[in-house]
Formats: C-alpha cells, structure tokens, sequence
C-alpha cells in the first residue's frame, strides 16, 4: 500500500506534534461501506496521522450505518472528518480529502484544538466572543490553490473561538453539485449562511466583518 504521507514528513510531523500537542484530539471520520472514490485516501491520511501522536486518536463511522452519529455532528456528506477534545465537538469540519494545500490547515488544525488556542487577535476574539447568532462558513477549495489555505484556517480558527460558528473545507471537484450550487468559478470562494459570498482570501479583520455582516441578515 503506497503511503500518503512520505517517511520524511512523518518524522517531522512526528517531532512537532511531540513539542506541541498538550490535551488529546480526535479525528471523527465519516466514509461508507462501499468506499467512495475519496473515501479510501481520506481514511488512509487518517489512520497514518492518528498514528504520529497518542495524542491523538480515530474514529471510523459509516455514513449510513451510523447514521445516528452522523446526525450529531451534521454530517451530510462524505469524506467527511471532524474533530472533537474532551468529548466535544470543535465544529470544524472537512469535507473531501484535505491534500495538496489542504494538509497543512489539516495539521495545524490538530495543533490549535489540541492547544485550546484559536491564534486569532485579541480584538477579534473579543467581536467573537459577542456573537449570538449562528454562523455557518463554507469556504470551497482546490488541493492545488495556494490562496485556500488562508480562508480555511481563518474559517475554522472562528469556529475553534465561538461555539456559535461552525466552519467547513469542501473541496470543490469532489462535490460538483455545490459547485454548481454556488457557482464556484474561481476558489477560495466563501459562502457564509447562505447570504454572503465572495471570493479570495481575505484578511481576518475584512473576514471577520464578512461573517458578522452575514449573522446580521
């Protein structure tokens, strides 16, 4: 079986998770019987990360199987992963296989929910922590888009700050019909609560407004 992630990598990751990771996380994967055609490479770079750290664990459900579960964590399409610390759900979600660019914001994920620690400004973890109303985030990605990075870590470093944001990568090839959905010519391309939408990687202040503007409507 050809690795996801090379030898080299795993080493690396494998020291910074060792200097970095300070309370568990758990990787809540979602695929199906029948694996679809991304399901199996998710699950595998699932299984090769859960085993760099004991700090960090996975869980394997069936979408349709588990389907109780899935309704937990809202889960309405696969690959899905999600993440929880101390039994909680951190509402980050990716939907489709976080390569490519995509990894690194996988990574770091692991590190910020591990470390209970957004990296946002002050400022706006103070706006945030204000917010009363739900905020749903999409932001549509490409493996090989070098400006989606940004908007998915902003996204999810929200959704790690506010129990009230809930924020998913969806990688845009892998779901065409919300690609064509919201017209997703161009990535990143952002979809806040069906009624804000823009395109670019914005700065977290100009993102930050976005949401709020949104949460408003």
């Amino acid at each position: 079986m050809t690795l996801m992630i090379s030898e080299d990598i795993k080493g690396r990751m494998t020291k910074e998770f060792q200097s970095s990771l300070t309370r568990g996380v758990k990787l809540v994967l979602f695929t199906q019987e029948h694996e679809c055609p991304s399901c199996r490479e998710v699950r595998q770079l699932v299984e090769e990360v859960s085993a760099l750290s004991d700090k960090i664990t996975a869980e394997r459900y069936d979408f349709v199987n588990d389907a109780e579960m899935a309704r937990e964590f809202k889960i309405d399409k696969i690959p899905a992963i999600a993440f929880e610390r101390d039994g909680e759900d951190c509402r980050i979600r990716f939907y489709g296989s976080p390569v490519g660019y995509e990894f690194k914001v996988l990574i770091d994920d692991i590190i910020r929910i591990s470390r209970s620690d957004s990296g946002l400004s002050d400022k706006t973890r103070a706006v945030l922590r204000s917010v009363d109303k739900s905020i749903h985030i999409q932001v549509f990605v490409t493996p090989t888009c070098p400006y989606c990075p940004g908007a998915t870590t902003l996204a999810h470093q929200f959704a790690l700050e506010s129990k009230m944001i809930s924020a998913d990568m969806v990688e845009a090839s892998e779901f065409p019909h919300l690609a064509q959905k919201y017209a997703v010519m161009s990535v990143p391309k952002i979809v806040i609560n069906e009624s804000v939408e823009f395109v670019g990687a914005l700065p977290e202040e100009k993102f930050l407004e976005k949401a709020l503007d949104a949460a408003k409507r």
